[in-house]
């Protein structure tokens, strides 16, 4: 008799719920490609307009995105394929149906004629060549310039930038 009671309650145990244990993964949660110290090339019009290295990529074709992060670093082109800017960011997304890019995470882009912008994220218009984001900004120039404020938009080499909330301070 004293069996069966523990092999009943044992049968309680074993029927328990899997509350504690997290949810249960489906295909979408894995990529259906991943590469590491991966190189990838964004064209428009055949001409070269962004070549981003990242430590790790991850393709998801449903959703047509690419998942790059481990140290993200994107080269900037113009139409005629000359180097105008350099960004850094912790993580990126490429969306394939349009080339456009979202760099997330201590973002950092350096432009050839010396502008630095430094911002949380920035999100990278490919057909319009333009940045933008809606986060806290800094930028440094040269000539010794801090500028700080919320929102910002510019083309990708730093020549004709506005934030939309500005403060900071000027040597001139």
């Amino acid at each position: 008799m004293i069996r069966c009671g523990w092999i009943a309650v044992a049968l309680m145990i074993g029927c328990g719920t899997r509350e504690d244990s997290g949810p249960i993964l489906t295909r979408e949660d894995f990529p259906d490609q991943e590469s590491w110290k991966s190189t990838i090339i964004l064209t428009r019009e055949g001409k070269k307009r962004a070549v981003i290295r990242a430590g790790h990529l991850a393709k998801y074709n449903e959703v047509k995105e690419v998942v790059l992060d481990r140290k993200v670093d994107a080269d900037f082109y113009s139409a005629e394929e000359e180097h105008m800017s350099n960004m850094k960011s912790e993580k990126a997304l490429v969306y394939e149906a349009n080339d456009n890019l979202l760099a997330i995470g201590n973002v950092v882009v350096v432009s050839d004629i010396g502008m630095t912008l430094f911002t949380d994220s920035l999100f990278w218009d490919n057909k319009a060549e333009r940045i933008s984001t809606d986060d806290s900004v800094m930028i440094t120039t040269e000539m010794n310039d801090t500028l700080y404020g919320v929102g910002f938009e510019s083309n990708v080499d730093l020549t004709h930038w506005k934030i939309l909330k500005p403060w900071g301070v000027t040597s001139r």
